[in-house]
């Protein structure tokens, strides 16, 4: 293991100076390889006098800092808290140092951010003479805070470990030993590792996290909801643990279809250069969080235990057992095809309209037959066509960050089929056509009622999100990340859901 100390203090004599020395005797004692840098006594400009840090010639100290840290595999910073957070030499040093291209990148078209130093961890050391339960309640920690996360998170460094001693000024020879000694330990601590079993476990639980897209399921549930209190609506459905339990299944079989998306995409999220929360992925391949045996892992176990739910659930439900494996079954079917071969349905072309049906009348549907509802009925068939419709559009748009890398492995989205200007007239003509079933729904009351008064809302949406496409279209280049796009074509789904949802639950 290679770690490098920096001594942030202004001063060689300091008690962060015998911090620094305690922590290296103990770090040696653990067998690693220890570098020690002392800022005190480096020569560099602390100010950026240009528009960026790159244009600023480095010095000869400030070339082999960038080297130490790129060498090192944990990072240890000691200095004292001055006003709440670090003195300006050691914000001087980061100010030249941590600069882009060297610790974080841009994501192009975008406003996100890429840390470049990731698989490194860093440990804070600091003194104060506020005492640091003061200095956490109170103030917030906001030193620790800029440390750990807007700089050294921001460049992906983690897990950020800190210990905090004061106060300083009002301890005396005996307490300074404990720190001393504290300080020392946690240098030896680095012979079990640099990251601690509650770290890795911390770490694990985030990336799966991730790797589950949760951002996506509450449509889901709401879906799913509005099928099962058309088929339920005088018995009520949500203190019904059959209910409950039904959703179980679609959300493990949903788990296992982003974990099959993560696999078999690994190629086109590798190389996309505009992803973001809602395109590209989740990344956890991409960025080494999770292994592929990991991932399959968690697939196979989504998928036993959306296989044990479902048939726990069979035997449960009110719905009839042929009605309600066949409707799962086939949403199963299509949720995995869509990237898992052999349907690759995202890769010939049928993506989109996949996702739509799946999203729509997949999971309303088994709402309605979860509940003792009839597959055959035209209720939630009549229900799923304006949801379907408003789904198409956000969809269609995902591929357009998507296009380049997806492009690049073959994978037949509307944007790669249509170039990014027919992605956005297909997402134009969806959302105008989506703000006419609702009107129509609600004018008619079709549907036992459920999409009354969704064109109040719907139309002064549909307008915005038509206005924004419209725009869009009127670019000579493809618009790489549409962030602000995607988010408004999400928001415009919502509504689909949420005035059935609660329109059969008031009625």
């Amino acid at each position: 293991m290679n770690v490098l100390v920096i001594l942030g203090h202004p001063r060689a004599d300091s008690f962060c100076a015998a911090l620094a020395d305690a922590y290296c005797e103990g770090a040696r004692a653990a067998g690693v390889d220890l570098k020690r840098l002392d800022l005190s006594t480096f020569e560099f400009d602390p100010h950026v006098h240009t528009l960026s840090p790159n244009q600023q010639p480095l010095e000869d100290d400030l070339r082999a800092a960038r080297s130490l840290i790129e060498w090192a595999d944990h990072l240890v910073f000691v200095y004292p808290t001055w006003w709440g957070t670090m003195p300006a030499l050691l914000k001087g040093f980061l100010d030249r140092v941590i600069s882009p291209g060297f610790a974080f990148r841009k994501c192009e078209g975008g406003t996100g951010y890429e840390g470049l130093l990731q698989g490194r961890s860093a440990q804070l050391i600091t003194t104060m003479d506020t005492p640091p339960f003061i200095h956490r309640l109170l103030y917030r920690q906001p030193g620790r805070n800029a440390m750990a996360r807007a700089t050294l998170g921001f460049c992906g460094i983690r897990p950020v470990r800190s210990l905090m001693f004061g106060s300083v000024r009002f301890s005396d020879k005996a307490r300074r030993e404990v720190w001393l000694r504290r300080t020392q330990a946690e240098g030896r601590r680095l012979a079990r590792g640099r990251v601690s079993l509650s770290e890795r476990l911390a770490h694990k639980a985030g990336a799966w996290l991730m790797a589950m897209r949760l951002q996506f399921y509450p449509m889901t549930w709401v879906a799913y909801t509005v099928g099962a209190l058309a088929a339920a609506p005088e018995a009520g459905v949500f203190g019904n643990p059959v209910f409950w339990l039904g959703y179980l299944c679609l959300f493990l079989l949903e788990v296992a279809t982003v974990l099959v998306n993560e696999l078999v995409d690994f190629d086109t999220d590798r190389q996309n250069r505009f992803y973001s929360p809602f395109t590209g992925g989740s990344r956890v391949l991409v960025e080494r969080l999770l292994s592929t045996r990991e991932v399959r892992f968690g697939i196979l176990a989504a998928s036993a235990g959306f296989l044990v739910s479902l048939l726990w659930f069979v035997g449960l439900s009110p719905g009839e057992p042929v009605q309600v494996l066949g409707v799962t079954a086939v949403l199963a079917i299509l949720a995995i095809g869509y990237t898992a071969p052999p349907l690759k349905l995202s890769y010939r072309g049928l993506g989109e309209l996949d996702v739509a049906l799946t999203h729509s009348l997949g999971v309303l549907l088994c709402g309605y037959v979860f509940m003792a509802g009839d597959w055959r009925d035209p209720l939630p068939w009549l229900l799923s066509l304006p949801l379907l419709l408003a789904i198409l559009p956000s969809i269609t748009l995902s591929g357009i960050p998507d296009l380049d890398s997806d492009a690049a492995v073959s994978k037949r989205t509307l944007a790669v089929r249509l170039g990014w200007d027919g992605a956005l007239r297909v997402a134009l003509g969806c959302t105008l056509l989506a703000a006419i079933a609702g009107v129509l729904f609600q004018v008619t009351g079709i549907a036992q009622g459920a999409y009354a008064g969704i064109g109040y809302v719907v139309i002064p949406h549909g307008a915005w999100l038509a206005w924004l496409l419209w725009r869009a279209l009127d670019r000579e280049d493809p618009p790489g990340r549409i962030d602000g796009l995607m988010a408004v074509s999400l928001g415009y789904v919502l509504w689909f859901g949420l005035f059935p949802l609660v329109n059969l639950a008031a009625g």
